[in-house]
């Protein structure tokens, strides 16, 4: 099972990115009049869904019930990403149109927030010689600390 950081620009024409726990693109797409079924269809087919980003502050009522289903951690940045961040986010791939370039661009802002944490995470993984670090970097994305998430035990603090 692949787990993964979905960014959704839900709208009259949508997108939908994902990449993995280490950044790398692995779907995009986009859509007219596309409803809850194309975004979960989609996702099922990549992976796990740990986080479901957006690029915007607000979170949208259609990303909201995307979250539902999955029960994922959602990520909104403290402002709505500007053009010219999710150009610069974007640059590297290429993005057929401008909701395209916003579900990634949501994407890896997300996933720039939390990789000072996965790269830890990993790094530690490494020096003791244990596998799964997919596992690991999704139950760290899902509020467990490094020691819980390694050695699979979660503590009781709130």
């Amino acid at each position: 099972m692949t787990h993964i950081i979905v960014g959704i620009d839900p709208g009259k024409r949508s997108a939908i990115a994902c990449v993995d726990l280490d950044g790398n693109m692995l779907y995009l797409d986009s859509s007219i009049n596309a409803g809850i079924s194309w975004f979960a269809k989609a996702i099922n087919s990549v992976g796990t869904p740990s986080i479901i980003a957006t690029d915007k502050k607000r979170i949208s009522d259609t990303v909201k019930r995307i979250n539902a289903i999955f029960n994922a951690k959602i990520y909104a940045p403290t402002a709505d990403m500007s053009v010219e961040e999710k150009r610069m986010l974007s640059i590297k791939i290429g993005v057929k149109n401008q909701h395209e370039m916003d579900a990634y661009a949501a994407c890896i802002k997300a996933y720039n927030h939390y990789i000072n944490k996965l790269n830890q995470a990993e790094h530690q993984m490494r020096i003791y010689g244990l596998e799964n670090i997919d596992e690991v970097k999704a139950k760290i994305l899902n509020k467990y600390s490094i020691n819980e998430a390694i050695y699979n035990k979660k503590s009781n603090r709130r």
